[in-house]
């Protein structure tokens, strides 16, 4: 019996090892489908050349953070490593995950590009410097408020679908290729937070904002200018009464110079 027993286990535990080897296998023989299904959206791989587009835009470069929602097979993560930059991917499918981490590794950029399975409505991408996205518009917009609440200056990148009312900074469109019809990228800017009214040391600026653009009134001494402008990121420029102004803005605070020399600073 006890010789019974001693085979069986030792049967068992070749069971046990064939079965996970077989589904090692499994795992590294995957390759994500064109059109596969999604959580969210059908996977459709965003052609190289549009990759390249996309982070010239961003003007990526080592120092920047990029993280990518939904990374698909993990290409424009792998090219944002390749320029040096620290790139993560999140992506709810699994089998896209361990094919992008091997895809990593087979082009020497795994210390620098790395890919998590997550859901992108859950996941925390705040400490980013750079996002990267190939979803629906109606997506964008469900993020479009916790992007809006990322540091000044960040930039956002989407692969041909837009932000509705939330005008890109800059639009590219290549030349379409027979691999995908999707050859536009769009680029957002995260503009500082300016809306209301700010004090002047002689008068006020009441800002009117939306999104990067800005109108309002601006007053010194009893004299009202209607001003209008636009930031980039947490730089504001505006002109009022015929005078061009440019500034910094740091939390309840703005600093800048006029043209013609001379310089400013509003607070709340």
């Amino acid at each position: 019996m006890k010789g019974f027993h001693f085979i069986r286990k030792v049967a068992l535990g070749l069971c046990l090892l064939l079965t996970a080897a077989a589904g090692c296998a499994q795992g590294t023989d995957y390759t994500p489908e064109f059109g596969q299904e999604g959580k969210d959206v059908i996977w459709i791989p965003t052609q190289q050349g549009l990759v390249d587009t996309m982070l010239d835009m961003a003007k990526v470069t080592a120092s920047d953070y990029v993280i990518d929602l939904g990374s698909g097979d993990g290409r424009i993560v792998i090219t944002a490593a390749k320029r040096g930059a620290t790139a993560l991917g999140i992506e709810y499918n699994p089998d896209m995950v361990e094919f992008a981490r091997r895809s990593a590794v087979k082009e020497g950029v795994s210390e620098r590009a790395s890919f998590e399975k997550a859901d992108i409505f859950e996941y925390d991408f705040s400490k980013a410097t750079v996002i990267t996205m190939f979803l629906l518009t109606d997506i964008n917009l469900e993020l479009r408020p916790t992007i809006l609440d990322m540091k000044p200056g960040t930039r956002i990148v989407s692969n041909t679908f837009d932000m509705a009312d939330w005008e890109p900074d800059e639009t590219v469109t290549l030349p379409e290729s027979g691999l995908s019809s999707y050859n536009t990228a769009h680029l957002w800017i995260v503009p500082a937070k300016v809306r209301g009214t700010w004090q002047l040391d002689k008068g006020r600026i009441h800002f009117i904002q939306n999104f990067q653009y800005v109108t309002g009134v601006m007053s010194v001494m009893g004299k009202e200018m209607k001003l209008t402008g636009k930031l980039d990121g947490d730089k504001i420029s505006f002109n009022a009464g015929g005078g061009e102004y440019t500034g910094i803005v740091s939390g309840s605070a703005i600093s800048g110079t006029r043209d013609g020399g001379g310089s400013w600073k509003a607070t709340r």
